[in-house]
């Protein structure tokens, strides 16, 4: 169960994380030059600033952040980690809301990149917070073991790539009949990779830096699992139930695709069962931690709940 005490320092934890994680991506996305860098375009720097400050909850961040304090893992290393697997979803949104994507004009409440400058800037901006991702996840300062920061590097390379986020939107563009009939769609696995692979990385990147036994990574894998389902099905109730403005994007856009969703196999009633039945398996991966995954249990909630 969480506790009241639990769900408001849980908000807190979350609000400090996100200010954090936006200090520190301003930083990392400064005019100041790397070395080996040649230079950095003033374009595509501003591009990648506006795509990645400025908004968001930084749940990915907020997962690597705390998962890794359950090892007692340095806040400032845990924070670069996320700061990396930020940049990585970043990116994918500034792709995903292209018109050869799903063609959106607002994120965040304001115009989609590609809207605010041009296609090509969106590509490459996109691209940038990419290749930065893994120029960030390999640094020094996250863990002084190499092995470590390989395994890291190795699992967000597999989060993000063919079997992770790219592969899950290969698949989802598939079954709305983009590249002719329409395929059938396995919605539970769809959703491991394409929203659920990056979640399930903020987990176990906790375990990875915290260099934990095999059983606490599993426990740490079954909660960023079932965390991960539960955040697709609150989202896809939030794009039938949910308010536009609240949202700061479009709604319906689901069905406007003819996208085969939660919502659409299972019903409304059955998808918040559905969360309800993955927030007594997240809490059930939380136990061998005793208090201290109060605060992700907090955040399972939270993703259930949202109306964001």
């Amino acid at each position: 169960m969480t506790t009241g005490t639990a769900l408001s320092d849980f908000t807190k934890r979350l609000d400090q994380t996100a200010e954090d994680t936006e200090a520190l991506l301003g930083k990392l996305l400064s005019d100041e030059l790397l070395p080996d860098e040649i230079a950095r375009p003033k374009r595509l720097i501003e591009a990648m600033r506006y795509s990645s400050l400025g908004g968001g909850k930084r749940l990915r961040p907020f997962l690597v952040v705390e998962s890794a304090a359950v090892f007692g893992v340095a806040r400032e290393a845990a924070l670069l980690a996320g700061a990396a697997l930020e940049c990585i979803h970043c990116y994918s949104l500034v792709h995903d809301d292209l018109p050869a994507m799903d063609n959106s004009d607002l994120r965040r409440g304001r115009p989609t990149l590609h809207k605010k400058t041009d296609d090509a800037t969106a590509i490459l901006a996109g691209d940038g917070l990419l290749t930065l991702a893994f120029d960030i996840i390999t640094r020094d300062e996250i863990h002084k073991d190499p092995t470590v920061r390989l395994l890291l590097t190795r699992a967000l390379a597999r989060a993000s790539g063919i079997g992770g986020m790219v592969g899950g939107q290969m698949l989802d563009l598939a079954g709305e009949g983009r590249f002719g009939d329409r395929e059938p769609v396995d919605v539970a696995r769809l959703q491991q990779m394409k929203t659920g692979a990056l979640l399930r990385f903020g987990c176990i990147a906790g375990a990875i830096l915290g260099q934990s036994s095999p059983r606490e990574y599993q426990a740490l894998d079954d909660y960023g699992r079932a965390l991960g389902e539960a955040f697709q099905i609150a989202d896809d109730l939030l794009d039938v139930e949910g308010d536009a403005a609240a949202l700061g994007k479009q709604t319906g856009q689901d069905a406007a695709l003819g996208k085969t969703t939660f919502v659409t196999q299972l019903g409304v009633a059955g998808a918040k069962q559905r969360v309800r039945d993955l927030l007594a398996r997240a809490d059930a991966a939380l136990s061998i931690f005793g208090a201290k995954g109060d605060v992700l249990r907090a955040a399972a909630r939270f993703v259930a709940e949202r109306k964001n």
